[in-house]
């Protein structure tokens, strides 16, 4: 098991401290739900820290609800989830075999829009335990202020990353000088982080439209996906700076650099697709 070199968690205070800013929200969003959808891939080790932080940060001033999407994992990651269950309103989804985590995320949100009312948060997050949940009531204070989605972005002052693998920053940064220039989205910065929070509402307007088919990716680019599909909402989109803390994480990256690339490639090819044709046709 790796140990952390610093365990402290450093928390943007934009507006104030997270127990100061969950107190404001708590009192606004009486009777809303936050829903946590945490997809999991071997995680046995880093899901006790995360949910430790999330009861810390989030009970007594939220109601939510954790749903763990376990994908097929090979390590006890359903059972220390359940375990947790004890303590934490947590439930678990349980894939048969691994699917990647395109598929955890359609799972976590295919659930998620059968049960949230419109006026509930849907939060997204790894569950390597590299995204603080102390962050969450800033950014449902931001979606309150009239945003639709709120992206934890480490792309906007006030940012930083700590220990994160040199190819995987030069892929994030790549990847989003590319979608910022053929795919423009007015506020976003950061197209590929897995940490967001969207209205509810949002999320279910998007599922009516197209069902199993809002996520048609296969890997990694599934966050970058879900952005340019709600588009055709236009939706309202704001940025708080992420402190992404990766020298937290235990175990292996699941990320595979090739795979990766040709997901996004594939993903950028469709978008340019009807332009292509718009072109032919004039």
């Amino acid at each position: 098991m790796r140990t952390a070199r610093n365990s402290r968690h450093t928390i943007p205070r934009a507006g104030g401290s997270s127990a100061r800013i969950a107190a404001r929200v708590a009192t606004r969003i009486a009777g809303s739900q936050v829903w946590l959808v945490l997809p999991a891939y071997n995680e046995a080790e880093n899901l006790p820290p995360l949910l430790g932080r999330v009861g810390a940060a989030w009970s007594g001033r939220l109601r939510f609800r954790v749903l763990v999407v376990d994908d097929g994992s090979r390590d006890d990651t359903a059972e220390v989830a359940e375990t947790m269950a004890g303590r934490l309103p947590v439930e678990v989804i349980r894939h048969e075999r691994n699917r990647g985590l395109a598929a955890a995320i359609r799972t976590g949100i295919r659930e998620v829009c059968r049960r949230a009312r419109d006026g509930d948060v849907v939060v997204t997050m790894d569950a390597d335990n590299s995204h603080p949940p102390e962050l969450v009531p800033l950014m449902i204070e931001r979606l309150q202020a009239g945003h639709d989605i709120v992206i934890a972005s480490r792309f906007v002052p006030g940012a930083r990353e700590e220990g994160v693998p040199w190819r995987r920053r030069l892929l994030s940064r790549a990847a989003g000088m590319v979608f910022r220039a053929v795919c423009p989205i007015p506020g976003v910065r950061d197209y590929t982080t897995g940490f967001r929070a969207y209205r509810a509402a949002v999320l279910k307007e998007l599922w009516g439209r197209h069902g199993d088919r809002l996520i048609e990716a296969a890997a990694f680019s599934v966050m970058t996906e879900l952005l340019l599909k709600a588009r055709t909402l236009r939706p309202r989109i704001a940025e708080v700076p992420l402190v992404l803390r990766y020298d937290l994480k235990g175990g292996a990256s699941k990320m595979r650099l090739g795979r990766t690339l040709r997901d996004y490639a594939r993903l950028l090819g469709r978008e340019l697709r009807p332009h292509r044709l718009t072109r032919r046709a004039a």
